[in-house]
């Protein structure tokens, strides 16, 4: 073969490669990542991504596939209900610290890797991980958005991922304080105050910013590690 077909097909082949890792399941765990994890959290860790793994799989093989179509013929939410309670559940298993304690510092937003590697979460890491999970199963990104509240009656900020069926729905809440997963209009003890996915940004008042998730700097931040996860 002449060399420079050959060097074409080299070329059309390592960027398939590159096309297939960018566009790698955030639960397809390089060799890499896994060691990382085990040095960086101990040799137990790994079981624990490895469990989200399975769970993802499962998923996946009970939908064939057909989750998103699932979910944009729902205008209830009950035919997502059960992926939204099994990850509910999932993450809501983890043991609860604060950032403080946990990580040595005031706030630090969690990638699900690290959140599982360390086992320990805060409401944002909870939120986050239920969010890119979601999201990687096929939800649509358009009917989640991951909120800001306050908890009344504990008086302290708060996180949640809210799960919108429709536009104008009222949202079910996937909450770490408690496992059921309920309407907002029944969540009386939060109260919104902003809410965004990978694409908008919402005020409590409705307002909406396009990008404007792009400005929450713990959002870049994380945004940034779960890339150089994907590339150990």
């Amino acid at each position: 073969m002449p060399f420079r077909r050959l060097l074409t097909l080299c070329l059309i082949i390592a960027g398939g490669l590159l096309a297939l890792r960018s566009a790698a399941s955030i639960v397809d765990f390089s060799k890499g990542l896994i060691d990382h994890v085990s040095q960086r959290f101990g040799p137990e860790a790994p079981a624990r991504l490895y469990a989200w793994q399975i769970l993802a799989r499962k998923i996946q093989a009970q939908e064939g596939g057909n989750l998103r179509l699932k979910a944009l013929r729902s205008q209830d939410g009950q035919a997502e209900m059960p992926v939204l309670v099994a990850v509910n559940n999932f993450f809501n298993r983890v043991p609860y610290y604060e950032d403080q304690v946990h990580w040595r510092v005031p706030d630090y937003w969690a990638t699900p890797v690290e959140t599982l590697g360390s086992y320990g979460a805060d409401c944002e890491d909870y939120s986050i991980a239920k969010y890119l999970t979601l999201k990687e199963l096929g939800l649509p990104i358009e009917r989640m958005r991951i909120t800001y509240v306050r908890a009344l009656n504990l008086g302290v900020s708060h996180m949640v991922l809210a799960y919108y069926p429709t536009p104008e729905a009222d949202p079910l809440i996937l909450d770490n304080l408690i496992n059921p997963i309920k309407r907002g209009s029944e969540r009386t003890d939060l109260e919104p105050v902003y809410s965004f996915n990978d694409d908008d940004l919402w005020m409590a008042s409705g307002q909406s910013r396009k990008g404007g998730a792009s400005a929450v700097r713990l959002w870049q931040e994380l945004q940034a590690k779960l890339a150089r996860e994907r590339q150990m």
